[in-house]
C-alpha cells in the first residue's frame, strides 16, 4: 500500500499536471482563431470532439444520458450559458487579445460568482470576500488604463468581450448551485450539454458560412482545435476523480494553477511578453481569487464551459 505521504504527493502531482491541461487550452485556442475560422464552426467541432469522447467514457463506465424534461433543460442551459454563449465571446477575443491577458482574465470567474451568488441568495455578505472582487476589478483596471498595459491600445475594447466569457461561467456555477442537475452526475451533463450545444450551433455555424471541413487538410489550427477538446475532455475526468479522491477543497486549488499555467504556456508557445502592469494585474487577481474562494463545502465539478480552461 503507498503511504499516505507518497499518496498526497501523487495527488499534488496530479492536481499539478490539471492545471497545466487546462492551462494550455487558451495558447491552443489562440492558435485554432489565427488562420480566420468562425467562432460557431470551431465551437461545433469542439463540441462534437468533446461529445464522441465523453460518450466512450460513459459507455466503459455503463453511464446512460437521461432524456426526461429536468435532465433536457439541465443540458441547454449548460449548453448555452456554459459553452455557446462564452466561446462565442472567447474565440472572437483571442483573436485580438494576447493569449496570457485571457488566462488571466477567467480568474474572474470566482469574483463575479460571488455577486451573484448573493442575489440569488446562495451566499452571505462578507468583507473578506467583498475585498476579493474589489482586487479583482482593479486588476482589470491596470490591463486597460494604463497605455503600457496592452501591446496596442485598440486591444482595450475586447476586454469587456473576454469578461462577457467569465460572466456566463460565473453564472452557470450558480444556476447548479441554486437549481442542482436533475440527479445528472457531471460526466452526464457534460455529454448531454455537448450533444445538445452541438445541435443549438449547427444553424449558426451553417446559416454564416462558418462550416469546417473535417476532410480538409489539417493545418496548425485544427490539430490546436482537436488537442484543445482532447485535452479539456481527459482533465476533466481527471479532476471528477480526484474530488472524489482528495475533496473538493483541494481540487478547486486547481483554479490557481489554471491561471499560472495559460500564461506560462502562452509564453513557452506563443512567445507571449507582458508589460510590469499586466503581471500587477495578475497578482491582484491571484488574491483576489483567493479571497473569495466559498468557505469549504461541497464545490460541484465544473461542467461543459470549461473547454476554454476555466474552472469553477
Amino acid at each position: 500500500m503507498r503511504s499516505p505521504r507518497g499518496e498526497a504527493a501523487a495527488l499534488f502531482a496530479l492536481l499539478l499536471l490539471l492545471g497545466a491541461g487546462w492551462g494550455i487550452t487558451q495558447p491552443l485556442t489562440k492558435i485554432a482563431v489565427s488562420t480566420g475560422h468562425g467562432h460557431f464552426g470551431l465551437i461545433f467541432w469542439q463540441l462534437v470532439i468533446g461529445a464522441a469522447l465523453m460518450a466512450g467514457i460513459a459507455a466503459v463506465t455503463g453511464r446512460r444520458l437521461p432524456l426526461g424534461r429536468g435532465a433536457l433543460r439541465v443540458y441547454s442551459v449548460i449548453a448555452l450559458v456554459g459553452t455557446v454563449l462564452p466561446n462565442t465571446a472567447s474565440y472572437q477575443a483571442a483573436v485580438h487579445l494576447p493569449s496570457g491577458v485571457l488566462s488571466i482574465l477567467l480568474s474572474l470567474i470566482p469574483m463575479m460568482a460571488f455577486p451573484i451568488a448573493l442575489g440569488l441568495g446562495l451566499e452571505r455578505f462578507s468583507l473578506r470576500r467583498l475585498a476579493g472582487l474589489g482586487l479583482g476589478l482593479t486588476g482589470v483596471a491596470l490591463l486597460v488604463l494604463p497605455e503600457a498595459s496592452l501591446p496596442d491600445a485598440a486591444m482595450v475594447a475586447w476586454v469587456p468581450i473576454a469578461i462577457l466569457a467569465s460572466l456566463c461561467y460565473a453564472f452557470e456555477g450558480n444556476y447548479v448551485a441554486r437549481w442542482g442537475t436533475a440527479g445528472l452526475d457531471p460526466v452526464q451533463v457534460l455529454l448531454g450539454a455537448s450533444v445538445t450545444g452541438a445541435l443549438m450551433v449547427l444553424p449558426l455555424m451553417l446559416g454564416s458560412g462558418q462550416w469546417i471541413s473535417p476532410f480538409a487538410p489539417f493545418g496548425a489550427a485544427e490539430w490546436a482545435l482537436l488537442a484543445s477538446s482532447t485535452v479539456h475532455v481527459l482533465v476533466y475526468t481527471a479532476f471528477v476523480w480526484l474530488i472524489g479522491r482528495a475533496g473538493s477543497v483541494f481540487a478547486v486549488q486547481v483554479s490557481y494553477l489554471v491561471t499560472g499555467f495559460g500564461v506560462i504556456w502562452a509564453m513557452l508557445l506563443l512567445g507571449e511578453r507582458y508589460a510590469p502592469m499586466i503581471w500587477a494585474a495578475m497578482g491582484l487577481m491571484m488574491m483576489g481569487m483567493a479571497l473569495v474562494q466559498p468557505r469549504p463545502k461541497a464545490v460541484l465539478a465544473p461542467a461543459v464551459g470549461m473547454g476554454q480552461g476555466e474552472v469553477r
